[in-house]
């Protein structure tokens, strides 16, 4: 096996050793997180956003047991069409090495590769958090933002979980929470939680200052980013509201828990909403890779 299981494609590896902005995106939501032909769609696009601000993609994902930062078009088509793709998080990495699995990664997992990859900005959708339900089900993404240091861009904690227990975890863990043009953390379809950000920055510029403030005083944790939906793309709260409680009685009678859980609330959202949740996913994840493409360029 080699020593070194991160591979770097060769326009990334000359974009970082040149000093120049890369931005991670990770691949589960190509693989898990979106439907044919969006998912693959959707990729491409991102991948041009981040070209046309002047910065470097690097989608991340597991090809036959190795890390590969920087996925040519045969290797995104791959993850977005094929059979077997595991859902990959930082303890399944060591497996998916070992037996040379194909996989997606996470929000965690692609935090974990990419700090090591030299990469320093990664952007999502919306992040991992504290599930719903009585047991104590925290989201390995959490875990991972409270213990790397990494700008991460995203439209908060993803609808499904509990988004109060997520802001308080992010709190207690000494997660700092920028509001990037807003007050209040962004709740996925939705631009208003209730829930307060740590403080608000209207530039990458203001982003970067406290990014490189924070690697000052040795602060080891990720500074989260939250962006709203772009308002013409947010979903009405009571339609919201009227779908994921459809969503989540569907789930519990099906008794889908663990992993399974949130792809399987996220797709039977969309098609009960018609396909809103669906068109503000892609529109959050569009704007947020814009708004890291252009933190990525402060940065230099």
């Amino acid at each position: 096996m080699d020593q070194n299981p991160i591979i770097t494609s060769p326009d990334v590896a000359a974009a970082l050793a040149a000093g120049k902005p890369v931005v991670a995106l990770e691949s589960t939501v190509i693989a898990h997180g979106l439907p044919r032909p969006q998912n693959i769609e959707t990729a491409a696009r991102l991948e041009q956003i981040v070209h046309a601000e002047g910065a470097t993609p690097a989608t991340i994902a597991v090809i036959n047991g190795r890390f590969c930062v920087g996925l040519d078009r045969a290797q995104l088509d791959q993850i977005a069409t094929g059979q077997d793709i595991k859902k990959l998080s930082v303890r399944d990495l060591a497996i998916a090495r070992a037996r040379k699995w194909d996989g997606a990664t996470t929000v965690a997992s692609t935090i974990w590769v990419a700090h090591r990859a030299g990469i320093q900005v990664f952007a999502t959708g919306g992040i991992g958090g504290v599930h719903r339900g009585s047991l104590p089900d925290v989201s390995a993404d959490l875990t991972e933002l409270a213990r790397t240091p990494m700008i991460v861009v995203c439209s908060g904690a993803k609808i499904v979980l509990d988004l109060p227990a997520t802001r308080e975890w992010l709190e207690t863990n000494s997660v700092t929470v920028v509001g990037y043009g807003c007050d209040e953390m962004p709740a996925f379809y939705s631009r208003r939680s209730e829930l307060p950000v740590d403080v608000r920055c209207d530039s990458p510029e203001d982003v970067v200052r406290i990014f490189k403030t924070e690697a000052d005083l040795d602060l080891r944790s990720a500074l989260l980013v939250t962006i709203p939906v772009p308002t013409a793309d947010e979903v009405d709260s009571s339609l919201l509201q009227e779908v994921l409680d459809e969503s989540l009685v569907e789930a519990e009678r099906k008794k889908i828990v663990g992993r399974d859980l949130t792809p399987f609330l996220l797709a039977r959202m969309s098609e009960t909403s018609k396909g809103a949740t669906l068109r503000a996913n892609i529109a959050l994840l569009q704007n947020n890779v814009l708004v890291a493409a252009q933190i990525a360029m402060a940065l230099i």
